[in-house]
C-alpha cells in the first residue's frame, strides 16, 4: 500500500517549512490584536515545531514513505531535510552562537545544571521499571513477551535513546537482541513521546518567569550571562556588510567541514579501538565514541569555544547569533515534520508505557528543582540533554537566549558518555519487574 504524501520533492517541502517560519515570525511580530495575545500563551518556537507536524499529520509532507510499483516491489523513500539540518546547519549554528561565549560565565552557572542533568538520567533509569509495573497492573500483555520479543528488551533501546542518543540506542538493540522486526514500534514510541515532551518544555519556556517564581529559583547567574552577552553584542553592534556575512559563513561552514573530516577519521578509529576491549560492558558503554555525529558536534563546539577567545567573537555585533538562530529554526521545523499526530493511536499500549515513563522523569526533575531551587532553564535543558540529545538540547537552551545553546551541547555530551551504562541499569531493572520473570 502506498503512503506517499502529497509533496515528496524536498525542495517543495523545504519551501513549505520556510513558509511556516515566515508566517510564525510575521504574526509573532504583531504588537497588538489576536496574534499578540496568542503568542503570549504559545511560544513561537512551539509553533515552529507544531505547524510542520500538522502538515505531516494531514499527509501533505512526510519524513519517510513507501511506494509500490506495478510488479509489487516496495521502494522506501526518505526526506533528507532533517539530515541536512542536523549535520550541516546545527553545527554551523553552534559555531555562530558560541562565538560570543563567555566560558567563565558559563562555569559561574554553578553545579545545578549538572545536578538537574543527572536527575533527568536517574528519572529515565527508574522511570522504565516503574512504568512497566504500573502498566502491568492494568494490561499485563502490553509489557509481556518472551525471548527476543520481550517488551522490556525493546524498551531498553528507548532507555539508550533517552539517556544518550542514537548510538546508545543501537548499542542496546545489539546488547539485548530485541526482535528487529518489532524495533520500528519502539522507534515510533521514541518519536511520539519524546516529541510531545519537547513540545511541553517549549510551552513552559513561555511561562518561565511564573515557573521560576513557583520554584523559588535563583536565576541571577543565568541573567548575568544573558546580560553580559547582550551588552557585548550592543557594544560591538554594527551594520553588517556582505564581507561580514561571507566571513561568518566561512567560519561556520569551514568549521563544519573540518568537523566532518575529523569525524570521518575519529569515528572508525575509536570504533575499532572500543571493539578491542575484552569487557563487553565496557565496549557497550563506549559505543558513542564510534558515532560520527558525536565527534562532529563535539569538534564543532570545541573549535567554536576556541574562537570565542579570538577577535572572531566580534562578529556577534554583525549578527552571528541571529544567523545561528535561523539555522536552529530550520532544524526545529525539520524535527517537527517527523511527528505524525495520528501515530499516537497506532499503539496505545506502548505509548502509555512511554508517557508514564516520561511522567516519572518529569516529576523527579520538578521535585529536585523545587528542593534545590533550580531555574526552569536547568530543568528543561537537563531533561532535553538526556531525552533529545545534541540535536534538541541546543534548541531548548537557545530558546532562553542564543548564548545558552552551548550549555545544552555540553550537557548532551555527558548524555552520550553515560547513555549506554545508564540504559543497561534501566534494562536490568525492567527485566526484573517484567511479568513472567518470577
Amino acid at each position: 500500500m502506498e503512503n506517499a504524501p502529497i509533496f515528496t520533492n524536498d525542495t517543495i517541502v523545504f519551501g513549505l517549512l520556510m513558509l511556516c517560519l515566515g508566517f510564525i515570525f510575521y504574526t509573532s511580530a504583531k504588537k497588538d490584536g489576536f496574534w499578540s495575545k496568542f503568542y503570549k500563551i504559545v511560544p513561537a518556537l512551539f509553533m515552529a515545531y507544531m505547524l510542520p507536524a500538522f502538515l505531516t499529520t494531514f499527509g501533505l509532507i512526510s519524513p519517510e514513505w513507501e511506494t509500490i510499483n506495478e510488479v509489487g516491489e516496495i521502494t522506501k523513500h526518505k526526506s533528507s531535510l532533517y539530515y541536512v539540518a542536523s549535520r550541516y546547519l546545527l553545527p554551523a549554528a553552534l559555531v555562530l552562537m558560541t562565538l560570543s561565549l563567555d566560558l567563565k560565565a558559563v562555569f559561574n552557572l554553578g553545579p545545578k545544571a549538572l545536578i538537574m542533568f543527572f536527575t533527568g538520567t536517574v528519572g529515565i533509569i527508574i522511570g522504565g521499571p516503574i512504568a512497566i509495573l504500573l502498566i502491568s497492573m492494568i494490561s499485563p500483555e502490553t509489557v509481556g513477551g518472551a525471548g527476543p520479543e520481550a517488551v522490556w528488551r525493546g524498551l531498553a533501546t528507548l532507555a539508550g535513546s533517552w539517556i544518550g542518543g542514537g548510538a546508545n540506542q543501537t548499542a542496546m538493540l545489539e546488547v539485548y537482541g530485541y526482535n528487529q522486526k518489532l524495533y520500528g514500534g519502539m522507534v515510533f514510541v521514541d518519536i511520539v513521546v519524546a516529541n510531545i515532551w519537547m513540545a511541553l518544555l517549549l510551552i513552559g519556556i513561555g511561562k518561565k518567569d511564573r515557573i521560576n517564581k513557583w520554584l523559588k529559583a535563583d536565576t541571577s547567574a543565568i541573567e548575568a550571562l544573558k546580560e553580559k552577552v547582550s551588552k557585548f553584542s550592543a557594544e560591538t553592534e554594527r551594520n553588517p556588510t556582505l564581507t561580514d556575512y561571507m566571513i561568518m559563513g566561512a567560519i561556520a561552514f569551514a568549521t563544519v567541514g573540518f568537523a566532518h573530516l575529523a569525524a570521518g577519521f575519529l569515528s572508525p578509529f575509536f570504533k575499532d579501538f572500543v571493539n578491542g576491549f575484552e569487557s563487553e560492558t565496557l565496549r557497550n558503554s563506549m559505543t558513542f565514541l564510534g558515532s560520527s555525529f558525536f565527534w562532529m558536534i563535539s569538534i564543532s563546539t570545541i573549535i567554536a569555544i576556541i574562537l570565542s577567545f579570538t577577535k572572531a567573537r566580534d562578529f556577534e555585533g554583525a549578527g552571528a547569533s541571529k544567523i545561528g538562530s535561523v539555522f536552529i529554526y530550520i532544524l526545529v521545523v525539520s524535527i517537527g515534520m517527523k511527528m505524525d499526530l495520528t501515530m499516537i493511536f497506532d499503539n496505545v499500549g506502548l505509548v502509555a508505557i512511554g508517557v508514564v515513563w516520561m511522567l516519572i522523569h518529569a516529576i523527579l526533575l520538578i521535585v529536585i528543582a523545587k528542593l534545590i531551587r533550580a531555574p526552569y532553564f536547568f530543568l528543561a535543558v537537563g531533561s532535553q540533554a538526556n531525552v533529545g540529545g545534541a540535536a534538541s538540547a541546543p534548541i531548548v537552551a537557545s530558546a532562553f537566549h542564543p548564548s545558552l545553546a552551548t550549555v545544552g551541547v555540553l550537557l548532551a555530551v555527558f548524555g552520550y558518555a553515560v547513555g549506554t551504562l545508564g540504559a543497561i541499569i534501566c534494562a536490568e531493572l525492567m527485566r526484573i519487574v517484567s511479568p513472567g520473570i518470577f
